[in-house]
């Protein structure tokens, strides 16, 4: 089945579910998806259990039971993505303070965080409640026509996406354009040569050094993305400020603050990150500083 045809007869009437029904879907999914086909067991159990050697198996096990449950979830809910309303997106993704942005608007503003509960409905909701301009640097997928699906359902209420590689020159040609832009911060570089090395969730892990760079480069007000899950489809985004001033932090602060604080809310509710990603695939290279 071509590209337009698997949306048109199915990803899209799927979205057209009620929730209730979303949610048998995504029961049946995990029971597939890991109790039959086991997707990703190994790197689910093993990125776990190295993140957190203090708990034991019975509970590191709890951990990974609980995150297929929520992937199944994230699944569905990225789907209904496709149709979803305003009203619904504002609902289910619920800012808590959107108003610390008033103080800003005449800034460029830089919003981290992470793969942390539900980051696909944040990315629909977020321009619904963020008062500037708000782009998003993305990495595009290798299916152009899902490329295309997936840039109109992030940004179909306002969100605006730049791919990766396009991103600083694209910021150099807006910079004096106020606007807000959100950074995935805990992606894997693709080259651990030239990536930012700390200690993170109990292992040495490559960052990207992208979002401090920008902050700097063009005095952005950083700013970091709570995200919670209340209920099953209901989540809620707070805001924290990290600095008004970028370049008073000292090379690769800003880089430890920001995953620090992502840290401390994948410790807080682990079974709702994306353990499935193999963000430790690379080893430190020789000679590359560890920094502390």
């Amino acid at each position: 089945m071509g590209s337009r045809l698997l949306y048109s007869l199915v990803l899209y009437p799927i979205s057209l579910l009620p929730y209730p029904l979303l949610y048998l879907l995504s029961d049946f999914i995990r029971v597939v998806l890991f109790g039959v086909i086991g997707y990703r067991l190994k790197v689910i159990e093993g990125n776990i259990a190295r993140s957190f050697p203090d708990k034991t198996a019975s509970e590191q096990k709890q951990i990974s039971k609980d995150f297929q449950k929520h992937f199944c979830d994230i699944i569905v809910e990225s789907l209904k993505n496709f149709s979803i309303s305003k009203v619904a997106a504002n609902k289910r993704m619920l800012a808590i303070n959107a108003e610390i942005f008033d103080k800003y608007k005449d800034r460029n503003i830089a919003i981290v965080g992470g793969h942390h509960n539900n980051w696909e409905l944040y990315a629909v909701a977020a321009a619904l409640h963020i008062p500037v301009p708000l782009m998003a640097i993305y990495k595009r997928l290798s299916n152009r026509y899902f490329d295309e699906k997936m840039r109109s359902s992030r940004g179909k209420y306002g969100l605006k996406l730049i791919p990766t590689k396009e991103s600083s020159e694209w910021m150099r040609v807006h910079a004096k354009e106020p606007k807000a832009v959100v950074y995935g911060i805990d992606q894997s570089p693709a080259n651990p040569k030239k990536a930012y090395w700390m200690n993170w969730l109990n292992q040495e892990t490559a960052m990207y050094f992208g979002a401090e760079k920008h902050a700097k480069d063009f005095n952005m007000v950083v700013i970091f993305g709570s995200c919670r899950k209340i209920k099953r489809g209901y989540y809620q985004i707070a805001y924290e400020l990290i600095t008004e001033d970028p370049n008073s932090f000292a090379q690769g602060m800003i880089i430890q603050s920001i995953n620090k604080r992502l840290e401390e809310d994948i410790k807080k509710e682990p079974q709702h990150y994306l353990w499935t990603h193999k963000r430790w695939k690379h080893k430190r290279p020789a000679g590359v500083e560890l920094h502390s």
